[in-house]
């Protein structure tokens, strides 16, 4: 069975994901987060961006997460003050973006483009980097880190929703065969559940020769 694991390098990255029971990123009609929101998380997503990360995004992700953020900011946007303070938190952090659309200079303060491949560009920050990376949303460059080998934590909170008719942006489509070594996990405000494993992209189920 041959199989990859992340390769050593100076600053770890995390695909940091969260996702419906039955596996999807967002749905239509629902409000963020699937309206299931509470204090605990978000108050343990502010203090996540306080950790030093180097926040890694695509261009679809940029224009959602700058907009919310610019609207958090903004009086009376109907945000809730553990909400305001997770969005607005984003403009403070290093982020890099992977686009051949956008252009420079990105509005988001603290945002730099990048727009030659993903792969290489991540390899490189990981090889030279001294803080750690995660992944803000952007499936497909999840996908490709993840397959890449260049993913030392897979993190998901999993939303108790299950939307067959209504759900959007299957997590899993396209991914390899994936084991997991779960080291943490926890629950947020008794209804959603983190879950951190250690990946390991698989050519073939175990005990195969493919």
């Amino acid at each position: 069975m041959g199989e990859a694991t992340a390769e050593t390098s100076s600053a770890d990255l995390m695909v940091d994901l969260i996702i419906s029971l039955d596996g999807y990123a967002s749905a239509e009609g629902w409000p963020g987060w699937w309206g299931l929101e509470g204090p605990e998380y978000l108050g343990w997503l502010e203090q996540e961006g306080e950790k030093g990360y180097t926040f890694l995004l695509g261009a679809n992700t940029y224009r959602v997460m700058s907009s919310m953020s610019g609207e958090a900011a903004a009086e009376g946007s109907g945000f809730s003050k553990d909400e305001g303070a997770a969005l607005t938190g984003l403009e403070a952090v290093p982020k890099v973006v992977f686009s051949s659309t956008l252009q420079a200079p990105l509005t988001w303060p603290n945002s730099e483009l990048v727009t030659g491949d993903a792969v290489e560009a991540v390899r490189e920050l990981k090889r030279t980097g001294t803080r750690p990376l995660s992944t803000l949303g952007s499936l497909s460059l999840c996908r490709s880190l993840l397959v890449a080998g260049l993913v030392d934590r897979f993190r998901l909170v999993v939303f108790p929703v299950i939307t067959g008719r209504t759900g959007r942006e299957r997590i899993y489509d396209g991914y390899p065969d994936v084991a997991l070594e779960m080291v943490d996990s926890r629950t947020f405000d008794g209804r959603l559940q983190l879950l951190e494993y250690v990946p390991t992209v698989l050519n073939g189920p175990p005990g195969s020769q493919i």
